[in-house]
């Protein structure tokens, strides 16, 4: 089923484009979960001058985006962590761990890229956390709950250029300060689309054989780099082990919105919402707009164990 693929896009992809923000040039790779009686957002905004931005978005029915023209603003008891938001603020990914949404997201800086770390409740207010892991790093995304009592994550050492290289990690900690037991998870592979590099992306999803993950592998071709979102299922209580991932991928950029923009050929999945048997992703689109596609869960799967290594 690889061109039979599981996830099929909605009609009416892209459903976010810079239209959306007045000083907009692209808005991609943000990040969405279910909010209220709706949804709610952090949306990458690359600015008219072409800085990277974040801004807060709200929706009904996660199609319709209101978001917000100005910049996110944030707090933080630590001046010498505090986020400039005009820094280069990017990618970033939001989890839900009881009533509190904690967002992860990727800063540029002089010493290379790093991940910033904070909570919020009702998007209105945001609490910058320490920056959980030393730059460069980026692509991080925490679990929905504690593994064995510690918070955890997922995510992929860097380095101060665009990373021709790549392997994803997980960390755990008792306090969200404070990260160690690192384990390799797993990297690119000797060829295909994911032979130069692998990151994760939405927050992994629980499932009865373990963790459902969605991540985003990268190919090298003659004309450069191609992005594409693939699956693997890691073991529950030990979440680095695999134990199956995709050697097909779950989805490619085919359509003319993921083949041309700002940097083509790329499907970046960033969210993932379940909803009853559903899996809705979203992902972002030639660094250019945002659309959706969304599968059965059963199918992503059933996919995922029978097009495995």
């Amino acid at each position: 089923m690889a061109n039979e693929t599981v996830f099929k896009r909605y009609k009416g992809n892209p459903i976010i484009t810079a239209k959306a923000v007045p000083r907009a040039n692209s808005i991609h790779n943000s990040a969405i979960v279910p909010f209220g009686k709706g949804y709610a957002g952090v949306f990458r905004v690359d600015e008219i001058d072409l800085e990277f931005r974040m801004h807060v978005g709200f929706s009904k029915d996660g199609i319709t985006w209101d978001i917000d023209p100005d910049i996110l603003a944030i707090e933080c008891d630590n001046p010498e962590i505090l986020m400039d938001p005009n820094a280069g603020t990017y990618d970033p990914r939001l989890t839900q761990i009881g009533d509190t949404f904690y967002f992860t997201w990727c800063v540029n800086s002089k010493h290379g890229p790093y991940i910033g770390m904070a909570t919020t409740e009702d998007f209105k207010k945001f609490k910058q956390l320490e920056n959980p892991l030393f730059p460069p790093n980026r692509n991080c995304v925490l679990f929905p709950r504690k593994i064995n009592g510690k918070f955890a994550m997922y995510h992929r050492p860097s380095d101060r250029g665009h990373t021709p290289f790549g392997d994803m990690y997980y960390s755990e900690s008792p306090d969200l300060t404070y990260w160690g037991c690192h384990r390799f998870v797993f990297g690119p592979t000797k060829s295909g689309w994911q032979s130069t590099k692998v990151g994760p992306g939405p927050a992994p999803i629980e499932i009865k054989e373990g963790w459902l993950l969605i991540y985003h592998g990268v190919w090298t071709s003659c004309n450069g780099y191609l992005y594409y979102a693939g699956g693997a299922i890691l073991d529950k209580e030990k979440p680095w082990k695999v134990l199956y991932r995709t050697k097909d991928y779950l989805l490619a950029p085919t359509e003319i919105y993921e083949r041309v923009g700002d940097v083509p050929n790329v499907v970046f999945p960033s969210s993932a919402i379940v909803n009853d048997d559903t899996v809705r992703i979203y992902y972002g689109c030639a660094d250019t707009c945002i659309s959706i596609a969304e599968g059965k869960l059963a199918d992503v799967i059933s996919f995922i164990k029978k097009h495995s290594f």
